[in-house]
């Protein structure tokens, strides 16, 4: 939770680094916060109001940290772009996210994971 939370403080640094724990833990607890909301919002009828709600609220800090995650193994935020690509961009901007941290520093920023160890 507390990965989650980081991210969420830092909602508009787009500009360091972010590793993958942070990204990922990221990534997990918004597909269970999600899935939560569509399925209380589904028993109690509601159109889903909440869950777009929700959804407005984290859009920046993801991107933000997904951005940070791409710096982390020395590529350009505009490498989001790639997935507008239909399957292949999803395919190449997940093999980016799950590749391990290019160590040193690079010209994003000090290798997080070098930082805390």
């Amino acid at each position: 939770m507390n990965w989650y939370l980081e991210v969420l403080k830092k909602y508009a640094v787009f500009g360091e680094r972010a590793r993958r724990t942070e990204y990922w833990m990221f990534v997990l607890f918004n597909l269970i916060i999600t899935f939560v909301l569509g399925f209380v919002e589904g028993l109690v009828g509601s159109p889903g109001m909440i869950a777009m709600l929700y959804g407005l609220a984290v859009f920046i800090p993801g991107l933000a940290v997904s951005v940070r995650r791409l710096h982390d193994t020395s590529h350009s935020g505009w490498w989001l772009l790639i997935s507008l690509v239909p399957l292949i961009g999803m395919v190449v901007l997940l093999v980016f996210m799950v590749q391990d941290s290019k160590p040193g520093q690079n010209s994003y920023g000090a290798n997080p994971k070098e930082a805390t160890a």
